[in-house]
């Protein structure tokens, strides 16, 4: 599975760098994906992070 940040609607709230910290990182006040493919046990937060985003910007894909 991968994971994929919008920058366009990414507002930089950092609740995915939260969240799932082996996967997502904040980066000049923008979220960005530090591990693709992700970690296999990291899959669920991932999934909860692009859940809990409030701006829709991340996709989980397979």
């Amino acid at each position: 599975m991968k994971a994929i940040v919008d920058d366009d609607l990414c507002t930089g709230c950092g609740l995915c760098a939260d969240s799932c910290a082996d996967v997502f990182e904040m980066k000049e006040d923008k979220a960005i994906v530090k591990a693709n493919p992700i970690p296999g046990d990291a899959i669920d937060c991932s999934k909860e992070a692009a859940s809990n985003c409030p701006v829709e910007a991340i996709k989980v894909e397979e």
